[in-house]
């Protein structure tokens, strides 16, 4: 009986010996490799995106001034016209018959003032003798002035028949672009009212009218006022067309005027831009949004928005490398956007190494191993090059 008892105590000393060696500790991670962009101080420009209509920069509504059935019709719809050049012709036969009686009326005229001059020359000769009364050259004088008067009449009645007689051919006022004629030949046009033949609109340059809420625009008059921001001359800002398609117009613009009044409905102001347009690309009643710059923001701290996560409750943060290469947090508060750049109110100074590459394995109170941020230089632009040249 002791015997087996010193076997089983002796087997239980020597089991633990024949088991496996403990696991060593796991190494330790490396410090995360990150790239890193100083937060920089500089001027931002505060743009607003903002719906509106394109319109003619000038509308020409071709009525009929005189009337009288319409003998050609020489307008190109849809083609580009002068000022100037033929679009209709109304038939001239009765202004012509018009302007010669016009003109036989002023000679006639013309006659009976000459008459009523010598007439009252020879009474005023004889007013000293017994044979003209006085009422005889009082007479006179006044049928003198009512044939200078009446020469009057009818010399403006036939540069009346004249400008009739021209309007008979319509031309265009003003240079652009023609649309559907509204009569064809034989029609009777101008009788009782001036008859609307055809429109005209002058394409280049454009203008676009937009809107604006009148709480954006004193919220923006108020931080100017207050030093928050520099405002923008309005005739000197630019001014960028985005098409409906979502592509951007090439060519600049810029603000004409803003109306003095706002919308009662809407609560809206309207204002102008002005667009170049040689190619005809842009056309009356086509919508597009603006994006142009109100105001200006000196001296404020930005930082790259792919570098910015959200917390909850819509707070901003990011991550910074402090003096000892470790990651910190921390949380900012951001104002407007600038081009690929959030404008940082609070929260961050200018110089700190903001995290740019690497955020997502970098832990804060952590060591990182930081690399200047390199931004990738895109070569699409030299391959489309390349390609057109071959």
């Amino acid at each position: 009986m002791r015997l087996v008892q010193f076997l089983s105590l002796t087997s239980l000393l020597l089991f633990p010996s024949c088991g496996k060696k403990p696991p060593a500790a796991a190494p330790a991670m490396p410090p995360a490799a990150v790239t890193f962009m100083p937060a920089t101080a500089e001027t931002v420009t505060i743009t607003r995106e903002l719906p509106g209509r394109i319109h003619a920069f000038r509308v020409a509504e071709v009525r009929a001034r005189v009337s009288g059935i319409v003998l050609e019709k020489a307008i190109r719809e849809g083609a580009d016209v002068k000022a100037g050049d033929l679009l209709f012709k109304i038939d001239p036969a009765p202004l012509e018959a018009a302007k010669e009686s016009a003109a036989a009326a002023l000679a006639r005229a013309e006659a009976t003032l000459q008459s009523t001059k010598t007439r009252r020359a020879r009474f005023v000769s004889l007013s000293g003798s017994t044979a003209i009364s006085k009422q005889d050259t009082e007479d006179a004088e006044s049928a003198e002035k009512v044939a200078a008067a009446e020469l009057k009449a009818a010399a403006a009645a036939l540069k009346s028949a004249e400008l009739n007689l021209g309007y008979a051919t319509v031309t265009a006022p003003i240079s652009g672009r023609a649309g559907t004629a509204q009569v064809t030949e034989g029609a009777l046009v101008g009788e009782g009212e001036a008859t609307l033949l055809a429109v005209i609109q002058q394409l280049d340059p454009i203008h676009f009218d937009f809107t604006q809420s009148s709480r954006d625009m004193i919220a923006l008059k108020r931080a100017t006022d207050s030093g928050e921001l520099s405002k923008v001359d309005p005739s000197k800002a630019s001014a960028t067309l985005l098409l409906d398609d979502g592509s951007e117009y090439q060519h600049p613009g810029k603000i004409l005027f803003s109306e003095a009044r706002v919308d009662g409905t809407t609560g809206m102001v309207t204002l102008r831009a002005e667009f170049p347009n040689a190619d005809r690309l842009l056309l009356p009643g086509m919508f597009a949004r603006i994006r142009v710059v109100q105001a200006v923001r000196e001296n404020v701290v930005t930082v790259p928005q792919r570098a910015v996560t959200r917390l909850q409750g819509g707070m901003g943060s990011v991550l910074v490398v402090d003096d000892t290469n470790h990651a910190e947090l921390k949380t900012i508060t951001t104002g407007e956007v600038s081009g690929d750049k959030w404008v940082v109110r609070s929260g961050l100074e200018a110089g700190e190494k903001v995290i740019i590459e690497g955020h997502l394995k970098a832990r804060p109170g952590s060591p990182v191993v930081p690399e200047p941020f390199t931004p990738t230089v895109t070569r699409a632009k030299p391959v489309a090059q390349a390609a057109d040249k071959s």
